[in-house]
């Protein structure tokens, strides 16, 4: 197994889940670019439950029929290529807030067993 550690810049990307650009889902589209730009890796991420900046709260209970939830989209990899990213992307976000934050990184890779 192979290790590597270092340091490294999480992107955090909250949205609502029926927000679009050109007709695709926003979150979507961002890990489509994401991976165009060949960052480390995205995950998007659906809430049960949440609210923003308008206090408006979005939840999964039954009974509603479009619940509009709360989107998660993480992708961690170096500064510079988180920012630049941030930088390619931030006009199609017309709602929803970004942060960044330092982190550690380990990163591991079963690549010499051949799979």
């Amino acid at each position: 197994m192979v290790k590597a550690e270092k340091k490294g810049t999480r992107l955090r990307i909250y949205l609502e889940e029926e927000r679009r650009h050109r007709g695709e889902p926003l979150y979507e589209w961002i890990v489509r670019r994401a991976l165009e730009e060949d960052l480390a890796g995205a995950t998007v991420i659906r809430g049960h439950q949440g609210f923003g900046k308008h206090h408006r709260m979005h939840t999964a209970k039954i009974l509603r029929l479009s619940a509009n939830l709360p989107i998660i989209v993480e992708i961690v990899d170096e500064a510079e290529k988180i920012n630049a990213f941030i930088d390619s992307i931030e006009d199609a976000i017309s709602a929803g807030l970004i942060t960044t934050e330092p982190v550690g990184t380990r990163f591991y890779s079963d690549e010499e067993a051949g799979e």
